[in-house]
């Protein structure tokens, strides 16, 4: 039988605990819990959090029986599955630290899994490894030769003997879980996320961000191993007694329109996913099938994770508008591994609430100024609301100094959630966190009437002739092409021998014929320099090229390196622009 609502059976606690185990305790004293459901969309398993907290006990149980130190990191693949559940909450009642490890082999295959598995094991210096069956092959191979206590299946590990007496789960000040971030323009780090800090975020998300309601119910397609995953949809939907409903990231990314499938079937009411989601779901749907779902309950979609364009959600209200998808049920968040996960949440039932700035201003000075509706030139960005409460954010230039409003510079937090460090690394944390609390988080932004726009992260900013150029600019004028894939182009900027910045577009392309190539690398150039006002290198490439992250974002620094070797080996087959070629070539070589 599956887990339901609550009912009003267990009176509602907003995540007002000083421990995850605290909160599970709470949440088993109910009746909700999390159901598993199959690339069908059939259900496969049910784990209430009752039957939930007395397994991560009977699992604590043989942690300690390992005899290990308070503290030590528990490596969990983190496939959607029951197990990861049993095992990340049995860390917490024996004060171990539970570290989530990608479960998605990559692009790069087998080899480059492994030896991301590897370095992973390395950095957070695990004593006990676990995967499930699927990808025990891996994480064996990853940790040959480690000196580990234990790595295998959790079946093996039931066969552990257990400890007896009592346990004494992790306090509030003690290690709750290391986040790896996803690692877009710098190698992952890991997040050390103590009890109050993530006890803290997830009160602020559940009473100001997501205002849980007793018959909430959630649905999530995210991977564990990424924040918004986690904490958003694992932590939180239990921390305030929510069912939840979990379908593995393959299996929604084969087949999206099961998201849909089941907050219909499900009445669900609370999902969130990155932009991509919701346009490679819009990208699957026709429009005469549209309205076979019933999406009225749905009240929260949220929106966050990467950078957010407002068209291709405009476009999945708008193909969803028969089923009875409301699109004032958008609300667009803006978080990072670093501070738990959220930091803003745009007010709820109001949609996605957008800025028109002057873009030319914002290329020339780095000042957002307002538009007007009938300003062709306008640039439209999404406000991401107000800080939690709590929270304080500061936008500042380059040396440090806070900016007025609608000066764009990079985003400073400080608040209850931020992160006390990266594991092993004082040097790096000393980097971004002051010791005063502030946490440097590499994006670039401005405020507008107290609201957070994000307008790209500092790393990637291209720049030329002076001019700011958002990589996501270039990446959209390429996918709106019909013979490129949402996904399939990342852009950045690499230095010419006379030392100027040169934009370069990487384009995934099914196309064989060179005059068809050649025809589309015309096009987007003529695009590029009618609407950005600059000159871009443009290389096609094959299918399944372009590198990735644990949480399936483009990684613009390593397409970025890859495409530099390519140049450096002449194996790129670049279609004209032959000088530029060369000239990269031999700064490359």
């Amino acid at each position: 039988m599956e887990a339901t609502p609550t009912e009003h059976k267990l009176a509602l606690r907003p995540g007002d605990f000083e421990s995850l185990s605290e909160a599970l305790d709470y949440a088993a004293r109910g009746e909700t819990g999390a159901n598993f459901y199959n690339g069908k969309g059939q259900l496969e398993s049910v784990l209430p959090y009752a039957v939930l907290r007395d397994e991560a006990v009977e699992i604590a149980r043989r942690l300690i029986g390992l005899n290990l130190p308070r503290g030590s990191r528990i490596a969990l693949v983190a496939e959607t599955c029951p197990d990861f559940l049993r095992f990340f909450y049995g860390c917490q009642y024996a004060a171990m630290v539970p570290v989530p490890l990608p479960a998605s082999i990559h692009l790069g295959g087998h080899k480059s899994y492994v030896a991301q598995l590897r370095r992973l094991l390395l950095n957070c210096r695990a004593e006990v490894a676990i995967a499930p069956s699927m990808f025990l092959s891996f994480l064996t191979e990853a940790a040959d030769g480690l000196p580990l206590s234990f790595v295998g299946t959790p079946e093996r590990f039931a066969e552990m003997p257990a400890a007896r007496g009592p346990i004494r789960p992790s306090g509030p000040d003690e290690l709750a879980y290391l986040q790896y971030t996803s690692g877009s323009t710098r190698f992952p780090r890991g997040v050390m996320i103590t009890q109050r800090t993530v006890m803290s975020n997830l009160a602020s998300i559940i009473r100001y961000g997501v205002r849980v309601r007793p018959d909430d119910r959630s649905m999530s397609w995210l991977p564990y191993y990424h924040d918004m995953g986690l904490v958003g949809l694992v932590l939180s939907p239990m921390a305030s007694q929510v069912t939840v409903d979990y379908l593995k990231t393959r299996d929604f990314g084969m087949r999206p329109r099961l998201w849909l499938a089941l907050i219909s079937q499900n009445r669900a009411t609370v999902s969130f996913g990155p932009p991509f989601g919701y346009e490679l779901c819009a990208q699957r749907l026709r429009e005469e099938t549209a309205g076979q779902y019933d999406l009225r309950s749905w009240r929260l979609a949220g929106v966050g994770a990467e950078t957010i364009r407002p068209e291709p959600l405009s476009r999945f209200a708008e193909i969803l508008a028969p089923s009875g998808f409301d699109p004032k049920a958008f609300s667009a968040c803006y978080g990072m591994a670093e501070c738990s996960l959220a930091v803003s949440f745009s007010p709820l039932g109001q949609g996605i609430q957008l800025d028109l700035v002057q873009a030319e201003a914002m290329a020339q000075s780095q000042e957002a100024a307002a538009a007007s509706a009938d300003d062709d030139a306008a640039k439209s960005l999404v406000k991401c609301g107000e800080p939690l409460p709590g929270y304080e954010i500061e936008v500042r230039d380059g040396e440090g100094h806070p900016m007025p409003e609608r000066r764009v510079g990079t985003l400073y937090v400080r608040g209850p959630s931020v992160m006390s460090g990266y594991f092993g690394e004082e040097t790096l944390t000393r980097d971004v966190l002051s010791t005063e609390g502030w946490l440097n988080t590499g994006d670039l932004a401005y405020v507008v009437d107290g609201s957070i726009v994000i307008t790209g992260r500092q790393k990637d900013l291209i720049i030329i002739n002076g001019r700011n150029i958002w990589p996501q600019d270039l990446e959209y004028i390429a996918e709106s092409q019909p013979e490129v894939r949402t996904g399939d182009a990342s852009a950045f900027s690499v230095t010419a021998p006379n030392g100027e910045d040169k934009a370069v577009l990487v384009i995934e392309c099914r196309e064989s014929s060179a005059a068809k190539r050649n025809e589309l690398v015309g096009r987007i150039q003529a695009l590029i320099r009618q609407d950005l006002g600059v000159d871009c290198f443009i290389e096609l490439v094959a299918r399944n090229t372009l590198p990735r992250t644990t949480s399936g974002k483009l990684s613009r620094s390593g397409a970025k390196n890859d495409f530099l070797q390519r140049v450096a080996d002449g194996k790129t087959e670049q279609p004209g622009d032959s000088d530029d070629f060369y000239l990269l070539r031999r700064k490359a070589g």
